[in-house]
Parts: structure tokens; C-alpha cells; sequence
């Protein structure tokens, strides 16, 4: 018999095999070249090389300064790293430093559109390292250093940053040291705390932790104010052992030698050391509505967990995502290179630090976007104790951060090319921002925080068992294969996945609850035409109505199908088990994102010809969907004419939908009937102020299912915007349905958003 345990663990255990195989395949590493310009002709090759080339050579030649016009350098960093400290696992080499410093560069690329190379340098002296990048190092428009163990990293960046005429940041001292002081201006404004005043215990004096103290010392904190504790204890003056140059001005007056001495009375505690080194008693000693952030990674000095259990007025934040306040680098590091590169900065200072913190914390303050609340199933998180840091994914971080940076390294008077018009700046940053990536990270983001169980109902298909692996590798639940045991394991076989035990596969003839679903199933059924032995054989043969009964029955929060079975089909199984929500119509939404706006496009593939009561149930389905996605809907009721110009039959049935929504009292924006261009129209209301719509229309209800398709593969084929869907909306259950012969990664997204999407009792 089978057996099934309904809910997944919280944290899935990713093996080393698995983490091999993502970094192996389908091509070793992380990162590739793609051209900026034409190879399509001969024509293309000389202008590309020789001889065109030899015309920027000549200009570059006459104006050095020319290169950031001619060539990619004020778009490209290097990530530099000899692997000496990487990641916490210590000195294990320039090449074993690799796969860190590729993901480096991910990062540049993903949150801030920069260009980068990672360069291991096979060199653990400080001088030797440094002469190599010096000669390699205005190849770029700027370095970030990389996992250097100290004291090197100190003496490093400091002469490289002398040496070279571009920015040198090392990011392990300073990434942290960034984020921490803007989650620290929060607190202190939360807490009604001046920084001149605030008493301060770092535990850890290794680069990241002196980097942050030097930098709220900057804001005001004073000198005899911060304890600092290394594993020998309290740095203070007079004390000779295990001292360098970089502690030493930390030293103060103290009779404390101890952790626990030092944290008595303390306003703020910083750990960036090791895990456990605090306890609760340290806690409770501090002083009322302490911070607390406790940044060792993996696992924080004391967890925010025993912390809550004795006070309930401690802010606090750690380096961990599944903990509110993250302090995280990727809010700093490409933000800081973006606003660097763009106005040529000759160096990062601390004016230009100061500033991406300030930005940070402002930022924090601010109401969140839709996009951010996706991340939290629409629940917007509000500035306060638990959200004081922004989130990662938060779409304005590369149009308001980089502002500050550039506007500070102007100020400072480091910039060799300043911006005029920071309004256009801060609009041409946000046409870089990849929206696509950005929605689908606050999805994914919100399924790992709570993972779910889904049922991929095609579990004998290699792509579908791809998916499944992938699923579960990445942390957004449980993954359960239907079909039969030896063609599911003899392809993961052929896939090489090393560990099929970790995948649960269940046979539907072998489930011990087959004759119970056969029983529900049969009550449901059995006026419609169906005789026991017809419920029981789609029980035992019919995979999509097995997956659904395991949902009806609490065992899986959603399904996922479609790769062997067209739409129609899979849907039709589907409904054989599962209700649609109360007023909502069981149907498809495409949501159509590019770099100006997100739509939310229906019905796109169940409903023919809707009549009007059918749009007015529509429009209510869809505007919830928006809503699960942190949209606020504003419903625009399509038509060919607008507001009834030309009139016709058709618009009559448009103009009854929105009678009916307006007998039914709704909680959304909607308004009916509109030609799309002017739905889309953000200043409609100039031509018609009668609009109950208070901007552009991001949701759209077609009149029949033909418009609604027809539009939405334009849309993807023309190009110009990615178009994710159609999702299947409206069912008590999640199930969502893949093309035919989809690839895993669709079946992966449509599998995510499965389990995004809210259950219904």
C-alpha cells in the first residue's frame, strides 16, 4: 500500500548531488557572453573588428576618457577574488572560489543590469595580489573584492584603492556594514534612540564587523560607547594580545572583559561571530526595547526565537531569509556599482556608503509596491519592528538607491561625469529592472516561506519528474509523482537523478484510500450518469481525478497537469471532483508583464461566449487573482467601443456587465465599456472625467474567449512583454494546467504558482 504524509518538511535538505547537478548542467557554470551588437553579416564582422576597430582604438588612443564611450567598460565589474575566506568555509582556494564569485556576477546582472567577470587570482600574499590586479585592474569600470581573508582584505582594497582611478569596493566588509547601518537607522528611529547616545556591543572584529562599526561612527555613535569583542573577549586599552592596527583603534576604557559584562545596559547588539555565543540572560540585561542583530550565518548568535521568549520589545534582524529584517548584501552591492558606474566615480567613499544607506532605510519607510506584497500574498508589510530593512525584491531598489550613490560621489567630487537631470536618471534605471524576474522571485519567495505539497498528476513524463526534482531541490514544498512505480523510476534513472527515494510516488490502484475516494467520488456522480464501477475505474485509471480527490481529501495543497492532455480535458477531470469558489467562474488568466506595467488579461480559455452575467463573474475572479498577486484590481470591462461610441450589439452586453457588477457592490475599481488603448490610457480621465477608474486599467476583461487569446499571444509573439499563463482561477483547489508537451520549467512555474496560490475549505 502506498502511504502518503500530507504536509512537507519546512526547510527541504538539498543534497550535495543536487547542488552539483544545478551548477553542472545543462552547461557548467552560471554565466555566458551575449554580444550587444549584430554578427549577421560580413559587414557586421568588419565593423565588430578589423578594420572598423581600428577607429575607436584611434579615439581611445587621442582621449583615454573616450574608452567608456567606445567600449563596455562603464557597464562591467570585475568580481576578484584568491579564495581565502569563502563564504565562512575558510581558505580552500582561488579555484574553489569560482561558483561564488559566478554567482557574484548573477547578482550584478539580475539586480542591477552590470556586466561582470570573475577573476580568481592564484595569490594569498597581500603585495604580490595586488600588483597582479593593478595591472589588469582599468580594464574594468570598477572591482568588488571577494571572500580575502583578513587582515589581507584591509591592506588590499585600501592600496588598490590608491593605485587605481576607479571604484575598488570589497564587499564583505562594506556590503554588510551598509545594510546594517540602514536597518540601524530604522531601529534607532523606532526606538526614539540618538546614535550619540546609543551604547553599542559588536561581537566579531573581522572585516565586516569593524567595517560596521566605523560606519555608524560616522552617523554619530561615540567612541566610548561601543564595546568590541573578539574571541579573546573585550578589545580595550592596555591589552596587548591578539591586537593589530585595524582593532586597535576600537580599544576603550573598560573594566569589561566578558561578553556578558559587556552586553548589560547595551542599546544595540551586532554579532557577526559565531553561532550561540549569546544566551538569554545577555538578553534580558540589556537595555529596554534593545536591538538586536545578530548576523552570523548560517545560524545567528542567539536565534530571534529565545529572544521573543524574554523580551517583546527588542527589534530585531539577522542574515537569514526566513527571519523579517534580513540584513542581505544584494541590497547594496549592485545598487552601489550602478550609481558608481554612471557618473564615472574614480572611488567608492564613505559619503557614497552613507548615502546607499540612508537611501536603504528611507526606502523602508515607504508604503511597499505590489509587487513587494506578492511576496506576502498581499499582505503589504508595513514599516515598523519587523520591517526595517527592504526586501531584495522590492522593483524600486534600482531607481532610488543608485540616485543617492551618484548624487553623493558628485557631492564628493569623485564623480568625472556628472548627471544632469536625476528625474530622466532614476526613469532610465527603471526601464533595467526585469519585471518578469522580479514577480516570479516574490512568488517563489513566498511559496519557500510557506512550503506546500503538489501533485504533478503526469509523474511517468521525464520533464514532469524534472520539475518535481526541481521543486522540491528548491525549497517551495513537496513533490508527489502519480503513475506507476517502475516507469517513474526507470526515468529518473535515465535522468540521473541520484536520490529518487526523496521523490514520493504514488500508484492510484495501490492507495489505501481508494475505496474511500471511490465512495466520494460515486455520491458526487451518481446522478449524473455514473455507476460505481464508472467512479471506481477513474480512480484507479484516470490520474487527473486521482490528484484532485488527494486535494479534496487534504493531502496535497495543489496540482499541477496538461503535458499529455490538452486543456479541455484535464479541466474536464478536474471539475468532476472540485467546486469553483462562490461567484467566481471557473477560467484562465494570462498576466502579461513588461518593463512599464503588469496586466492581468481574461478569460483566456474556458468561457466561449460569456454572457453578460458570465463578464460580470469574470471581472470578479479576475481582480481576486490580481489581488493574490498584491495588485490593487482596476477593472477595465473591453470593448470595441467606448462608453458606448460606436454602439452596437455587443457593447450592449459589456454595458450589462457593469450593471451587474454595480447591483453586486464590489470592492474594486471598474469601469465599462472601453476601447483598450484607452483603458491603458493613465490620462483618460482628461477626455472622459466621468471614469470611475482612478489610473490605467491593469486588469482586462475580454468580451469572448477569441479576443482574449488572440491579444495575448500577439503579445507573446510580437514581442515587448512576456506573457505568463493562461492560469486556471475560480476552483476551490489549486490546479493549474501546462500546454501540451510543455518543458519542466513551465511545468515548474506552473507548479509555483500552484502552490502560491490561497486554498479554500
Amino acid at each position: 500500500m502506498s502511504k502518503l504524509t500530507p504536509r512537507p518538511p519546512k526547510k527541504p535538505y538539498i543534497t550535495d548531488e543536487q547542488a552539483l547537478r544545478f551548477h553542472s548542467h545543462p552547461t557548467p557554470g552560471k554565466i555566458s557572453m551575449m554580444p550587444t551588437k549584430p554578427m549577421a553579416t560580413q559587414r557586421d564582422l568588419s565593423l565588430a573588428y578589423s578594420p572598423g576597430v581600428a577607429i575607436p582604438v584611434e579615439a581611445i588612443a587621442a582621449n583615454p576618457d573616450s574608452v567608456y564611450d567606445y567600449t563596455s567598460k562603464g557597464n562591467t565589474v570585475a568580481v576578484i577574488s584568491n579564495g581565502t575566506a569563502i563564504l565562512g568555509l575558510g581558505n580552500l582556494g582561488a579555484a574553489a572560489s569560482k561558483p561564488v564569485m559566478e554567482g557574484k556576477a548573477v547578482l550584478f546582472k539580475r539586480f542591477a543590469d552590470i556586466d561582470s567577470f570573475d577573476i580568481e587570482v592564484e595569490e594569498v600574499e597581500a603585495e604580490p595580489f595586488i600588483e597582479c590586479v593593478k595591472r589588469i585592474g582599468n580594464s574594468f569600470g570598477g572591482i568588488n573584492l571577494e571572500d580575502i581573508g583578513s587582515p589581507e582584505c584591509f591592506i588590499i582594497e585600501q592600496e588598490l584603492r590608491d593605485l587605481l582611478d576607479i571604484p575598488v569596493f570589497h564587499d564583505d566588509q562594506h556590503g554588510t556594514a551598509i545594510i546594517a547601518t540602514a536597518g540601524l537607522i530604522n531601529a534607532a528611529h523606532l526606538t526614539g534612540r540618538e546614535f550619540k547616545n546609543m551604547k553599542v556591543v559588536l561581537s566579531g572584529a573581522g572585516a565586516a564587523g569593524l567595517s560596521v562599526l566605523n560606519l555608524i561612527k560616522s552617523l554619530g555613535v561615540q567612541d566610548e560607547n561601543c564595546l568590541v569583542l573578539d574571541s579573546k573577549g573585550v578589545i580595550f586599552q592596555g591589552r596587548t594580545e591578539y591586537m593589530d592596527q585595524w582593532k586597535a583603534p576600537h580599544a576603550v576604557d573598560t573594566d569589561k572583559r566578558t561578553l556578558a559584562e559587556a552586553m548589560v545596559g547595551a542599546d544595540v547588539f551586532l554579532g557577526l561571530s559565531v553561532a550561540g555565543i549569546v544566551n538569554q540572560d545577555m538578553i534580558k540585561s540589556m537595555a529596554p526595547n534593545p536591538i538586536i542583530f545578530a548576523m552570523a550565518n548560517p545560524d545567528p548568535e542567539i536565534s530571534p526565537e529565545d529572544i521573543k521568549a524574554v523580551r517583546d520589545d527588542a527589534i530585531i534582524a539577522t542574515g537569514r531569509s526566513d527571519y523579517p529584517n534580513q540584513v542581505n548584501n544584494v541590497l547594496g552591492f549592485p545598487y552601489i556599482f550602478r550609481g558608481a558606474l554612471d557618473v564615472r566615480a574614480r572611488n567608492v567613499n564613505e559619503e557614497m556608503k552613507l548615502a546607499c544607506a540612508h537611501a536603504l532605510a528611507d526606502l523602508a519607510r515607504q508604503d511597499v509596491p505590489e509587487e513587494v506584497a506578492a511576496a506576502y500574498h498581499g499582505n503589504r508589510p508595513k514599516y515598523g519592528p519587523e520591517y526595517i530593512i527592504p526586501a531584495p525584491f522590492d522593483p524600486r531598489l534600482i531607481s532610488e538607491i543608485p540616485p543617492y550613490v551618484a548624487q553623493a560621489a558628485m557631492d564628493s567630487g569623485v564623480a568625472r561625469k556628472p548627471i544632469e537631470d536625476m528625474e530622466a536618471y532614476k526613469r532610465s534605471l527603471a526601464r533595467r529592472q526585469d519585471p518578469t524576474a522580479a514577480i516570479l522571485q516574490g512568488i517563489t519567495a513566498a511559496v519557500c516561506e510557506e512550503p506546500k505539497t503538489i501533485v504533478f498528476a503526469e509523474g511517468e513524463e521525464p520533464a514532469v519528474i524534472r520539475a518535481a526534482q526541481s521543486f522540491q531541490q528548491r525549497g517551495l514544498g513537496k513533490a508527489i509523482l502519480i503513475g506507476r512505480e517502475k516507469p517513474i523510476y526507470d526515468n529518473m534513472k535515465l535522468l540521473g537523478i541520484e536520490n529518487p527515494e526523496s521523490l514520493t510516488v504514488l500508484n492510484a490502484r495501490l492507495f489505501d484510500r481508494n475505496a474511500e475516494f471511490t465512495e466520494y467520488l460515486y455520491s458526487r456522480l451518481q446522478r449524473r450518469g455514473f455507476l460505481r464501477r464508472d467512479a471506481q475505474r477513474l480512480v484507479n485509471n484516470d490520474r487527473n481525478v486521482f490528484s484532485a480527490l488527494l486535494m479534496h481529501h487534504g493531502l496535497a495543497d495543489g496540482m499541477v497537469s496538461g503535458v499529455t492532455r490538452s486543456y479541455d480535458v484535464v479541466l474536464r477531470d478536474v471539475r468532476l471532483v472540485l467546486n469553483h469558489r462562490k461567484r467566481e467562474r471557473t477560467m484562465g488568466v494570462s498576466v502579461v508583464v513588461n518593463k512599464q506595467r503588469t496586466l492581468f488579461i481574461a478569460d483566456t480559455n474556458v468561457t466561449e461566449l460569456p454572457t453578460a452575467e458570465d463578464l460580470a463573474d469574470i471581472a470578479e475572479t479576475t481582480a481576486a487573482f490580481a489581488q493574490t498577486f498584491g495588485f490593487e484590481p482596476r477593472v477595465a470591462m473591453l470593448s470595441y467601443s467606448t462608453f458606448g461610441n460606436p454602439v452596437g450589439e455587443r457593447m450592449l452586453k459589456v454595458r450589462e456587465a457593469v450593471a451587474i457588477l454595480d447591483e453586486r457592490d464590489v470592492d474594486f475599481e471598474y469601469e465599462g465599456d472601453l476601447a483598450a488603448d484607452v483603458a491603458l490610457d493613465p490620462l483618460h480621465t482628461l477626455t472622459y472625467p466621468f471614469s470611475r477608474l482612478t489610473d490605467a486599467a491593469n486588469v482586462l476583461v475580454m468580451p469572448a474567449i477569441h479576443s482574449a487569446s488572440i491579444s495575448t499571444k500577439l503579445l507573446d509573439a510580437v514581442g515587448g512583454a512576456t506573457v505568463l499563463g493562461p492560469f486556471l482561477t475560480g476552483l476551490e483547489k489549486p490546479v493549474q494546467i501546462c500546454s501540451l508537451g510543455a518543458a519542466a520549467s513551465e511545468i515548474l512555474q506552473m507548479a509555483t504558482l500552484a502552490a502560491y496560490a490561497p486554498t479554500h475549505d
